[in-house]
C-alpha cells in the first residue's frame, strides 16, 4: 500500500514537474480543453436555468414542488371551517375567491365574467346567479355599459408567496401584520393592472353578497401568469364588508388551500371537520410534482443537454490527447532513459496520466471561474428582461460538472499517450 502511494505521489511531483516545464503546450492544451469543459458547465447550468424557466409557469399558477394543494368541496359553512383551522398556521394559507367590480355603479362591466380585457379569452359573459332550485338570472341583465373592470379577488389567510413565488413588478405585497383596513389593500395581478390603465374607473367595488360597497386601494402589481384580471387581497380585510360564506360561494370556485409538505396533522384536522358537515363533502389532496407533470418535456430536456455536454467533451479531450502524443513524440529519449534506471512502466504511464489529470483540473477550475463570471453579469444584463435570470445564483451541479469534465476528459485525453510512453523500449536511449 505504501508503495503504490509513492508511486502515485512522485507521478504527480513529476507530472507537475512537466507541465511547469513545457508551459506553451500545457497552455495550448488548457485552451483546447477549456472551451469543452467550459460548455459542459455552461450545458449543466443552461439545463438548471432552463428547468426553472420550464416549471415557472406551473410554480405561479400551482405551487413549488412538494406543496399539497387542497381543495375543499363547497357547502354550507365550509368557509368558516377553513377559516378556523386555518388560523395561526404559518405552514398553510387559504385562498377564498369571488368575482368583484370596480368602477360605475350599477352598469354592466367592460369584461364580463372578468375575461381578459385585451380580448385574448373572448367574451365570457356574465356569471350568472343561480339559486338552489337551478334558476339563473343575469345580474347585469338591462343594465347599460359603463366604465367598470370586473376581475376575480383572492382572498389570502397569509402569504402565499411561499408557495407560489409571485413576481413584485411595482409597489409593495400586502402586509399581513397589524389590523384590517376598512379600505381593502388589493395587489393587482398584471392582466389587471394593464386594464385600470386602459379605462379610468370610479374606485368603488362591489361583490355578490357584499352587505355595502367598498372604496379598495391598489398597493402593488404581481406576475401571477394569469391572463384573467385578478387581485389580491387580506382575507380580514374583505371579511369587513361580506360573510365568510359568501367566499365559499361554488359560483366563483372551491376554496383552496396550499400547505407545506410537512402539514399533515392540518390536513387531518381539516378533513376530520369538513367530514363532520356531512352530506359527503371531503377534500382533495395533491402533492404538487414538476416531473409527474412534465415528464416527457423534462426528460427531453436532460437528454438534450446531455448530449451537447458529451459532444463538447470529445471535442476538448481530442485537443488534449493531439498534444499528449505530440509531447510524448518530443520526450521518447527521456522516457527511455528512465526506463534504463529502473523506472517502471506503470509510473511512466502515470507520469503522462498526472500531467493531464492535473491540466484537466486546473482548466475545470478556471471554467467553473469564467462559468460563475459570466452568470453573475448575465444576471444583472438581462435580469429585468429574463425572470429566470434574476436572483439565479451559479448550481453546484454545474461546478461537479466541470470538475468531473476535466478529469474525465484528462484521462480520455491521457491514457493513449501514457500507453504510449510505458511501451517505450529500453533501447531508444542508445540515439541520444
Amino acid at each position: 500500500m505504501m508503495r503504490l502511494s509513492g508511486r502515485f505521489r512522485a507521478a504527480l511531483i513529476i507530472g507537475g514537474q512537466g507541465i511547469r516545464a513545457r508551459k506553451l503546450r500545457t497552455f495550448l492544451s488548457m485552451i483546447s480543453l477549456f472551451l469543452g469543459v467550459l460548455g459542459v458547465v455552461a450545458a449543466q447550468a443552461g439545463q438548471v436555468i432552463a428547468y426553472r424557466a420550464l416549471v415557472a409557469s406551473t410554480e405561479l399558477s400551482m405551487g413549488v414542488d412538494g406543496t399539497q394543494q387542497i381543495y375543499v368541496q363547497s357547502a354550507e359553512n365550509t368557509g368558516s371551517v377553513v377559516m378556523e383551522t386555518v388560523a395561526g398556521r404559518a405552514d398553510a394559507v387559504a385562498l377564498l375567491g369571488t368575482n368583484a367590480i370596480i368602477g360605475e355603479p350599477n352598469v354592466r362591466p367592460v369584461n364580463e365574467g372578468g375575461a381578459p380585457l385585451d380580448g385574448s379569452g373572448g367574451g365570457w359573459g356574465p356569471v350568472m346567479n343561480c339559486d338552489p332550485d337551478g334558476n339563473c338570472v343575469d345580474p347585469n341583465a338591462g343594465k347599460p355599459s359603463g366604465q367598470a373592470i370586473e376581475l376575480r379577488v383572492v382572498a389570502l389567510t397569509g402569504d402565499v408567496r411561499q408557495f407560489r413565488p409571485l413576481r413584485l413588478r411595482s409597489g409593495q405585497w400586502l402586509d399581513f401584520g397589524g389590523a384590517p383596513s376598512m379600505a381593502p389593500r388589493l395587489v393587482l395581478n398584471e392582466a389587471a393592472a394593464k386594464g385600470f390603465a386602459m379605462y379610468q374607473v370610479p374606485a368603488e367595488m362591489r361583490f355578490q353578497g357584499a352587505t355595502a360597497n367598498s372604496t379598495p386601494r391598489f398597493v402593488g402589481v404581481v406576475d401571477d401568469g394569469n391572463s384573467q384580471p385578478q387581485a389580491y387581497v387580506r382575507s380580514d380585510e374583505l371579511l369587513n364588508w361580506m360573510p365568510v360564506d359568501a367566499l365559499a360561494n361554488p359560483m366563483f370556485g372551491s376554496p383552496e388551500l396550499l400547505a407545506a409538505p410537512t402539514a399533515t396533522d392540518f390536513i387531518e384536522t381539516l378533513r376530520k371537520k369538513i367530514e363532520a358537515l356531512g352530506d359527503g363533502n371531503s377534500l382533495y389532496v395533491n402533492r404538487i410534482s414538476a416531473e409527474d407533470m412534465m415528464p416527457g418535456e423534462i426528460q427531453m430536456m436532460r437528454w438534450v443537454f446531455l448530449g451537447v455536454s458529451i459532444l463538447v467533451l470529445l471535442i476538448g479531450s481530442a485537443g488534449i490527447l493531439n498534444v499528449g502524443l505530440a509531447t510524448v513524440g518530443e520526450r521518447i529519449e527521456e522516457f527511455a532513459l528512465r526506463r534504463a534506471v529502473g523506472t517502471p512502466r506503470l509510473l511512466l504511464a502515470g507520469i503522462v496520466l498526472a500531467e493531464t489529470l492535473l491540466t484537466g483540473l486546473l482548466t475545470a477550475l478556471a471554467a467553473i471561474g469564467a462559468g460563475i463570471a459570466g452568470l453573475a453579469a448575465a444576471g444583472r444584463l438581462f435580469g429585468d428582461r429574463q425572470p429566470m435570470l434574476q436572483n439565479v445564483t451559479f448550481p453546484w451541479e454545474a461546478g461537479v460538472a466541470g470538475v468531473a469534465a476535466g478529469l474525465i476528459a484528462g484521462v480520455l485525453g491521457g491514457l493513449v499517450p501514457a500507453a504510449r510512453a510505458a511501451r517505450i523500449p529500453i533501447a531508444t536511449v542508445m540515439r541520444a
